[in-house]
């Protein structure tokens, strides 16, 4: 019950920091010399009418305060506009945001299955000649731009045909089995998957490594060897408890950064992800998909770093008689 009180009173928290990126976001977009609406007023598919209820709804006659209180209501309602392509901005949000959230939470289970028990290596053996091998190679993934890596694979894949390029469905995707559907799927996202889990598994385990050899510097675990414990025990026992809690921490801004990074390697693959949406909505100017699409990134920010707390309330009794 007290955890729930905590998680409700941390959801209570985040009200006022969305309101403060929002007026961010809102006065950076209105105050520019863009047109809201230059996008809509030149795709002849779009009706005055459309026109004129996007005008509305915006207030773009009345002070800019006013069109911030205007677009927050709507927001609200979720009546978020329509697109420079006069469709509604929830529906491409609907269709985009299943997408990014699979892309991203299968780098996480993978970066973390296997850059944490890869740091824990590197640092239980460090000095040793599979540590300096280890620090090599993710010396090389961190140096890899994630846009170049991302190229030389979608090269690759058109020069073998090995891998599908582009999307996240073959064309025939409906008439599937089950099984083929999960493979299909699969097939598709292990290019991306593999651009975004090199990037972040190398700092990952560096960082897992770093943290877990301050850690087995520290007094009371050099008291726990003196006293005759296994090595096995100080290190899974006593060391890494500690060691993990500042890589929990990390999870919160791992999850909302992947939306940023996998813009770049979701464009050269043409994958239908969020980060991509938000790419082009910038270049063709579309006010409306970009406010939308930056809420959605704060808002994953602000869900990672939650899950990021309830984890280390659940891992560290020492947080758990503090906050709760």
């Amino acid at each position: 019950m007290q955890i729930l009180l905590y998680i409700f009173k941390r959801i209570l928290q985040t009200i006022p920091l969305l309101i403060i990126v929002s007026l961010i976001s809102f006065f950076i977009i209105r105050l520019s010399p863009v047109d809201p609406l230059a996008e809509l007023k030149l795709n002849p598919s779009v009706s005055k009418e459309t026109l004129q209820r996007e005008t509305e709804r915006l207030g773009l006659d009345k002070p800019i305060i006013v069109q911030y209180a205007k677009w927050a209501k709507s927001f609200v309602r979720g009546d978020l506009g329509v697109t420079s392509n006069g469709e509604q901005v929830s529906a491409k949000l609907k269709e985009r945001i299943p997408n990014t959230l699979l892309l991203t939470v299968v780098v996480i289970f993978l970066t973390w299955v296997t850059g944490v028990p890869l740091g824990i290596f590197a640092a239980v053996h460090w000095k040793s000649k599979r540590d300096r091998i280890l620090t090599v190679l993710t010396s090389i993934g961190m140096a890899i731009p994630s846009f170049f890596f991302a190229v030389l694979l979608l090269i690759f894949a058109v020069k073998t045909g090995w891998f599908p390029v582009g999307g996240l469905t073959s064309s025939d995707f409906l008439e599937m089995s089950f099984a083929q559907k999960i493979w299909d799927v699969t097939h598709h996202l292990i290019l991306p998957v593999a651009v975004l889990f090199t990037i972040s598994l190398a700092g990952l385990q560096r960082q897992m490594r770093g943290n877990l050899l301050d850690v087995l510097d520290s007094d009371y675990v050099k008291f726990a060897r003196a006293k005759g414990l296994s090595e096995f025990k100080v290190i899974y026992k006593h060391a890494l408890r500690n060691a993990v809690n500042p890589m929990i921490t990390l999870l919160g801004f791992e999850f909302a950064s992947l939306l940023s990074g996998a813009a770049l390697t979701e464009y050269v693959f043409q994958y239908p992800g969020l980060g991509r949406l938000i790419l082009e909505a910038v270049l063709r100017s579309d006010i409306n998909l970009v406010m939308a699409s930056l809420m959605i990134g704060a808002v994953m920010l602000i869900l990672g770093n939650l899950i990021a707390d309830i984890l280390l309330i659940i891992t560290d009794p020492r947080i758990r008689r503090k906050e709760v």
